[in-house]
């Protein structure tokens, strides 16, 4: 399958209360493409920023992220900004949808972020797959909790990215609407031959995995 992903010798830290808060330190990852990576680590262990800096919403101090070869931090932001719309997707805990704006106009919005066409068929059959292709033109009020995680997977897969990543997703959701959720997001990824990188810090979640990635301190501690 080969790496889509590689992180080198990345470092982050942080200046708190007159000390320094080692977030992420020199720390160095191998994600194969295709595969469900679940990265997971006490609060505070550095994950969210390890993932943040993966994805090109933060800089590091030093070290490099390479996605499909491509070195993310040698781009400006505007075009790193253009790299992340076409090459990664987000899911967030918060979902981060609309409210204004119904459930087909939150999937397709990364499309018209980017110029896009949009091809009704592939974004109903999105739709169809998660679940939601007959309540996609209500808004985000009318949907509960799992569904409006289910947009969030929708949008995420539109743009056809070559990674996910996804920031424990299902943190705010109860235990079955959770493995309902994560069996939709492992069946879609599976489908559209997508890779999956997740942050979580619930067990049940990361066995579901091909690979789980440990974190302590901001350093990798094991990866099996």
């Amino acid at each position: 399958m080969g790496i889509i992903l590689e992180v080198r010798d990345l470092v982050k830290y942080y200046k708190e209360g007159g000390g320094v808060v080692k977030a992420v330190d020199h720390t160095s990852v191998q994600i194969e493409r295709g595969k469900f990576t679940a990265i997971v680590g006490r609060s505070g262990s550095g994950k969210s920023t390890l993932l943040h800096l993966i994805g090109g919403l933060d800089r590091p101090d030093s070290g490099k992220v390479m996605i499909e070869d491509k070195d993310i931090f040698s781009l400006r932001d505007d075009k790193l900004a253009q790299f992340r719309r076409k090459k990664i997707g987000f899911i967030f805990q918060d979902y981060n949808l609309v409210p204004s704006l119904n459930v087909w106009e939150n999937v397709v919005l990364p499309l018209g972020l980017d110029n896009r066409k949009v091809s009704s068929a592939e974004v109903e059959n999105i739709l169809d797959k998660i679940g939601l292709l007959d309540k996609k033109n209500r808004l985000p009020n009318a949907l509960s909790g799992g569904q409006k995680q289910r947009v969030a997977i929708a949008r995420a897969l539109v743009s056809k990215p070559a990674i996910i990543l996804a920031d424990e997703p299902t943190g705010n959701l109860d235990s079955q609407t959770e493995l309902e959720v994560m069996g939709t997001l492992k069946q879609c990824v599976a489908d559209f031959g997508q890779t999956l990188v997740m942050i979580t810090h619930d067990e049940n979640i990361a066995q579901m995995a091909d690979v789980v990635i440990v974190i302590e301190d901001g350093k990798v501690v094991s990866q099996s």
